[in-house]
């Protein structure tokens, strides 16, 4: 029986990563299950953008991707992921240790493990009540995003898929 136990990284020619996995076998002998290629760098493209006013706030989808929305309106929530635009400068990205919350009692923590906007990738997650959808336009009842917030993903919320079965939390979570 083939154990999955890691993977061979391999820069190519063209930069970018080719990715191995390897398989051990009971005896202990490795050998390539076959190769993944990877960019070394990703384009992600805005789908759409965030709205906000004092009416409220909405999420325009650009018109190549208004498609995407079938079938969105037979839920009440989503998942949307958004750039921090407003925070993506080389030196913010290079940032890996946060107070969690702007909050110096708090301990010094891994973005990682923090909702922080200063990360590596400045990629941000907020789920949202789905007011109404109109053409290419969501109505949501708030969104944690500025303004101009360039939007790179939707998915629906399905609350059984997220089931919060032992989750743990440090203690700097439940101060307020």
């Amino acid at each position: 029986m083939q154990i999955f136990r890691s993977f061979k990284k391999t820069e190519t020619d063209s930069g970018a990563f080719s990715f191995c996995p390897m398989a051990s076998s009971a005896a202990g002998s490795s050998h390539p299950l076959g190769v993944i290629f990877m960019p070394r760098f990703f384009s992600i493209n805005p789908i759409g953008v965030v709205h906000k006013s004092d009416g409220g706030a909405r999420i325009e989808i650009f018109d190549d991707y208004s498609d995407g929305l079938l079938g969105l309106k037979g839920f009440s929530h989503i998942f949307v992921f958004y750039w921090f635009d407003q925070n993506d400068t080389p030196e913010k990205r290079q940032t890996l240790q946060v107070h969690p919350r702007k909050d110096p009692r708090n301990p010094l923590t891994g973005v990682f493990a923090t909702h922080s906007p200063l990360r590596p990738n400045p990629i941000a997650l907020t789920r949202c009540k789905i007011v109404g959808i109109t053409d290419n336009i969501i109505e949501v009842a708030e969104i944690d995003a500025f303004d101009d917030s360039p939007v790179i993903d939707i998915k629906c919320y399905i609350p059984h898929a997220d089931k919060d079965v032992g989750v743990r939390l440090p203690d700097w979570v439940s101060k307020s």
